[in-house]
């Protein structure tokens, strides 16, 4: 940020207050505190009760113009949006220049990118290295029970039930949901748990620790998938390959339930979804069974 940083010293603080308050996860206040130092730096020292609505509009203008995606600009003026609103719910400003300004369209209904499930299981069998029983771990959890990348990061010892074979997860929304774990994903589960690394604090209380002893994060887990598709994708020509990412292991679990018969309010329970809406985006799947229900068709032409 430039020289005028200092002077939001204040609000930036009450902002990170709110958030921290408002239970907002780690990885969301420091995207949301980027995202807002970048907009203060484009205000040139202006205070923010002279902030108007066209400054904002500018700056995501500005973003737009460096080439972002349409889902990086609405990010960024959430962000803005949220510093606003937190300022005002603290009396620290009396309006959002933020609020009413429209998002930019995405495309919508667009067909996640998934493995398929001989595919997943390659990709399983590239999962190698000396800590390999975590980090399959991690990865059945997030393509054989849909969990999100940042809700394998917040998994505590205490979310697992060996018993009752649950998983109890913390997701967006700050919504509790119970996961069964399947038969045999358990086993390796526990093998992870066993083989589970010291931590750095003795107190730790995550399931999943790095090689530096603390919980391991979003951006580690990240790491380790971007890794492991490399080495899944190695014999595919470069223009071939396909944006595989840790979270669309989350998009195969979703295929596969679906593929296997399983109703879209189960589906949306499992994946912890707010609104059914957001599960529908997984029904492109099964285009594939429509296709083949119609060619079971006999259609007689009328003489």
């Amino acid at each position: 940020m430039n020289d005028s940083e200092p002077d939001y010293e204040e609000e930036l603080e009450a902002f990170l207050i709110w958030m921290k308050d408002a239970g907002f996860t780690s990885y969301t206040q420091k995207s949301y505190l980027a995202d807002v130092r970048e907009f203060l730096g484009s205000l040139n020292g202006k205070s923010l009760e002279n902030v108007k609505k066209l400054h904002i509009i500018s700056y995501l203008t500005s973003v737009r113009e460096r080439g972002v995606s349409d889902a990086t600009r609405n990010r960024k003026h959430a962000s803005v949006n949220c510093l606003f609103k937190a300022l005002m719910e603290l009396e620290l400003l009396t309006a959002n220049p933020a609020a009413g300004i429209k998002k930019s369209k995405t495309e919508k209904n667009r067909e996640p990118v998934y493995l398929e499930e001989h595919e997943l299981q390659r990709f399983l069998s590239a999962v190698e290295g000396k800590y390999r029983s975590r980090n399959l771990a991690v990865f059945l959890l997030m393509s054989y029970m849909g969990l999100r990348v940042g809700e394998v990061h917040t998994l505590n010892l205490s979310d697992y039930n060996a018993e009752r074979l649950t998983l109890r997860v913390f997701g967006k929304g700050r919504k509790w949901r119970n996961i069964p774990v399947p038969a045999e994903l358990a086993p390796l589960l526990e093998q992870a748990l066993s083989e589970r690394l010291e931590p750095w604090r003795s107190k730790e209380e995550a399931m999943f620790i790095s090689q530096k002893g603390r919980r391991l994060s979003i951006r580690a887990i990240q790491g380790i998938a971007a890794d492991t598709f490399g080495r899944f994708q190695a014999e595919v020509p470069a223009a071939r390959r396909r944006p595989y990412s840790s979270h669309k292991l989350r998009h195969s679990f979703a295929t596969m339930l679906l593929r296997k018969g399983a109703d879209l309010r189960t589906v949306q329970e499992l994946l912890g979804h707010s609104s059914i809406q957001t599960t529908t985006v997984y029904t492109h799947i099964t285009s594939r069974e429509k296709e083949e229900a119609m060619a079971r068709l006999q259609i007689g032409m009328l003489k």
